[in-house]
């Protein structure tokens, strides 16, 4: 498998989820921001999906092509044609860094079973590993009630196969506040080179939790998305557990 930014420790724990509006604001460049705490928010579990799909455009087109060139494809059966475009699928993560008011600082990720803890420092937990692009997609889930004890988190999103594709898939990270409309910010820029993006930045600025989109890809891994962002942390190789799944 590829190789890739990790560090080591890691903890797990129970937790619930928060209610789902049906609602949605979506951030844009435009419109950036939003205050958790003016919508009344700041509390309870915030859970941050994502979710991610191949564009069906691109492999339509891929096709097209495939067939003039080879019309012979045409007549292989179903199976091997199939087979052939699940190559293609791409292994999108979830991650977060995060910096608490008491200065530690650390990442969520799948690489080295960091997963976290929702009920202890850092009070946020990565629910598992989605390899497939399910309709589930990975979740993060953040304890808001301990809310003064978190500084910033930066949502993250890398590849883990080392195969830049982001240009290739229509991803969506959605945050599900306790209270109010979710959040939706889509990964929507064509970077076909960008191997990791800094999605949302959560930020508690004088006791107001302030989500601002990023949305900027970068063409490292987590080690320049720490320098981008001034965490400070020391990176070395990481590789997923090959028994992980999505729960």
């Amino acid at each position: 498998m590829g190789i890739f930014d990790g560090l080591l420790g890691g903890r797990a724990a129970d937790f619930d989820s928060g209610s789902a509006a049906t609602n949605a604001i979506e951030l844009t460049k435009r419109h950036r921001t939003v205050s958790l705490t003016k919508q009344g928010a700041a509390t309870g579990n915030l859970r941050i999906n994502l979710t991610w799909r191949m564009r069906t455009s691109d492999m339509g087109g891929m096709q097209r092509e495939s067939l003039l060139r080879h019309p012979f494809k045409a007549l292989k059966p179903p199976e091997v044609v199939g087979h052939s475009q699940s190559m293609v699928n791409v292994d999108l993560d979830l991650g977060c860094l995060y910096e608490l008011a008491d200065g530690t600082k650390g990442v969520v990720q799948p690489l080295g079973n960091l997963l976290g803890d929702v009920n202890a420092p850092p009070y946020v937990k990565l629910s598992g590993d989605d390899r497939f692009g399910s309709a589930s997609g990975e979740t993060i889930y953040v304890n808001l009630d301990h809310r003064e004890k978190i500084k910033r988190l930066l949502v993250f999103v890398y590849i883990y196969d080392q195969t830049p594709a982001f240009d290739r898939t229509h991803a969506i990270v959605t945050l599900y506040p306790s209270n109010g409309p979710r959040i939706e910010i889509g990964l929507d820029e064509r970077h076909p080179q960008a191997r990791s993006c800094a999605v949302v930045l959560i930020e508690n600025v004088k006791d107001e939790l302030i989500v601002r989109r990023e949305v900027t890809f970068v063409y490292g891994f987590q080690a320049e998305l720490d320098r981008l962002y001034g965490w400070g942390l020391q990176w070395g190789r990481g590789y997923k557990n090959q028994t992980a799944s999505a729960p």
